[in-house]
């Protein structure tokens, strides 16, 4: 064999030992780089399993009492001892927050429920989950829960906040499915109404007004649509929120806010109370929550519930005239109740105010008339 057939051979035979070589360097680096990703994604589970663990086991069970205010000196008793001042004012609001109610509207004979253990983290009281599985990836999400007068904000899964409510009396519900925040106010007078100052105001449905906000809480679901909250709760959410992404006119964009979900109706046969009074300790109840909240269906809202002179702005319109049929097959809004339609009650002041000027402005004029044609006749007999 010649020299150069020799050395075109020895050349060949190196290429073919480096390329293996090679092969078998990349083959070990894919193995080690397979082998770091799956210690990698044990590591995630682990710590996953032991974030919801140490979530989930953060609070131990609180009992509930049930009593009833037997005398005056009682309720005296339980106004001194859950005052909503100075040493007493976590008690109180521990207390508010388990009955849905404020301190003063408690009267002689009414049902009171006692927390035997006083947290200052309201979400040891909670009924909601601590933990939501299924909202891990979901940045903030707010439900709402009309059957138990409260609300649980979570991020990522996590229980942040968990609050009493007063929604939306029988006529006036606050009604079931998806919404998103849209725009916040730190104090709003209602355009409904002028009079009622809601402060930390976060609209959560453009066309209806549906609007979490402070304001009176008497224990039981009274207002007109809107979600009543305690004032600290009312700020704190206030600032939590995302409010919507806004387009070039100024106007929010749907459904870019901090999602909303209202997630079942108030047993308005229930004539006192509410659920929260049947159960002895925390752990009697932990709600189910949706696996997809953000596929649910959008909020079915009845015409009658969106003031007359917004409603030519509706899109989709026809969903609103259709609302209230299908809200009765689905048994939200029971066959013998009548929806309240909204009311401007601004609109019909300033209407009435006007019918009294145009009055007075008639009065004058006859008595200016009444006048001149005395003046007429007196110079006549004359």
């Amino acid at each position: 064999m010649s020299r150069p057939a020799v050395a075109h051979l020895l050349f060949g035979l190196v290429c073919s030992l480096a390329i293996s070589c090679s092969d078998v360097d990349q083959g070990a680096s894919d193995a080690a780089a397979e082998a770091a990703a799956m210690a990698a994604k044990r590591k995630a589970e682990a710590d996953r399993a032991a974030r919801i663990d140490s979530i989930t086991r953060r609070f131990s069970p609180i009992g509930l009492r049930r009593d009833v205010i037997r005398s005056a000196s009682h309720l005296d008793s339980i106004r001194h001892a859950y005052a909503p001042a100075g040493e007493t004012y976590l008690a109180y609001r521990a207390f508010a927050t388990v009955n849905r109610k404020d301190i003063q509207f408690f009267r002689i004979g009414d049902t009171v429920m006692i927390p035997d253990t006083i947290m200052s983290d309201r979400r040891a009281y909670s009924v909601f989950p601590q933990y939501y599985e299924h909202g891990d990836t979901i940045p903030k999400i707010v439900f709402v829960s009309n059957k138990w007068q409260a609300y649980a904000c979570y991020e990522y899964g996590e229980l942040v906040r968990f609050a009493a409510v007063n929604s939306g009396e029988e006529r006036k519900p606050t009604f079931p499915g998806r919404y998103a925040v849209n725009w916040k106010a730190r104090l709003r007078l209602s355009s409904l109404d002028s009079t009622w100052r809601l402060p930390y105001t976060v609209n959560f449905h453009q066309y209806a007004g549906l609007a979490f906000h402070q304001f009176e809480m008497p224990g039981r679901p009274v207002s007109h649509s809107c979600v009543r909250q305690f004032l600290p709760d009312a700020e704190w959410l206030f600032k939590w929120v995302r409010q919507a992404k806004f387009d070039s006119t100024r106007r929010p964009i749907p459904f870019t806010g901090t999602p909303v979900v209202v997630l079942d109706v108030f047993d308005y046969s229930r004539r006192r109370g509410g659920p929260w009074w049947d159960i002895t300790s925390t752990r009697d109840v932990v709600l189910a929550l949706p696996k997809e909240p953000l596929e649910l269906e959008e909020a079915l809202v009845p015409m009658s519930q969106i003031p007359k002179d917004v409603r030519g702005a509706l899109p989709n319109r026809r969903r609103y005239v259709a609302a209230d049929s299908i809200l009765r097959e689905r048994g939200v809004i029971r066959q013998d109740v009548s929806l309240r339609e909204s009311i401007n009650f601004n609109k019909l002041r300033r209407e009435r105010k006007a019918r009294a000027a145009a009055a007075e402005e008639a009065r004058k004029r006859e008595e200016e008339a009444k006048a001149k044609r005395a003046t007429t006749t007196v110079g006549g007999s004359e």
